[in-house]
C-alpha cells in the first residue's frame, strides 16, 4: 500500500527574463549607473511639462525625492524597532544613536533602486498644483 500523496504537477513558476522586466520598464533591475529611476522615468499624465520652468521642475522632483526617501526611512525605522541589538558585536548607546543613520541610507538605496513610486505621485501632484496656480 503506497502511502505517499500524490499532487497534480504544476508548470514551474514562469520569473520574467531580465528583457521582460527592462521591456517593462526597467524597474528592479538594479540600474547602477548613477542616476535615479525617476531620473530614467518620464511622467505619464495629462500635465503639461512645458508651462513650468525647469528649474521648478528639477526643483520640484528633488523635493518629490526627498519626500519618498524621508517616507521610506520612516517605515524601515519602525521596522528596525522590533530588532533588538547584537551585544556580541555592536551594541550600546552607539549603535542606537547611529541606526536612524543607517535606515536613512537603506532609505536612500531602496529609492535609487527603484522606490515604492511614491515621489512619482507626489512629483505630478506637485507639477498639477504648480500648473494650476499659473494658469
Amino acid at each position: 500500500m503506497d502511502t505517499a500523496l500524490s499532487l497534480p504537477s504544476l508548470p514551474p513558476p514562469r520569473l520574467p527574463a531580465l528583457a521582460d522586466r527592462a521591456q517593462a520598464g526597467g524597474k528592479g533591475l538594479g540600474l547602477g549607473d548613477g542616476q535615479s529611476w525617476h531620473a530614467r522615468t518620464a511622467v505619464r499624465s495629462d500635465i503639461d511639462e512645458s508651462k513650468v520652468d525647469p528649474a521648478k521642475r528639477a526643483q520640484i522632483r528633488k523635493a518629490a525625492d526627498d519626500f519618498e526617501n524621508v517616507f521610506v526611512s520612516q517605515m524601515l525605522g519602525h521596522m528596525f524597532d522590533g530588532v533588538e541589538v547584537d551585544e556580541t558585536f555592536g551594541g550600546g548607546h552607539g549603535e542606537e544613536m547611529f541606526r536612524s543613520l543607517l535606515t536613512e541610507q537603506y532609505a536612500k538605496q531602496v529609492n535609487h533602486r527603484g522606490g515604492f513610486g511614491i515621489a512619482d505621485q507626489v512629483y505630478r501632484e506637485l507639477l498639477r498644483a504648480q500648473e494650476g496656480s499659473h494658469g
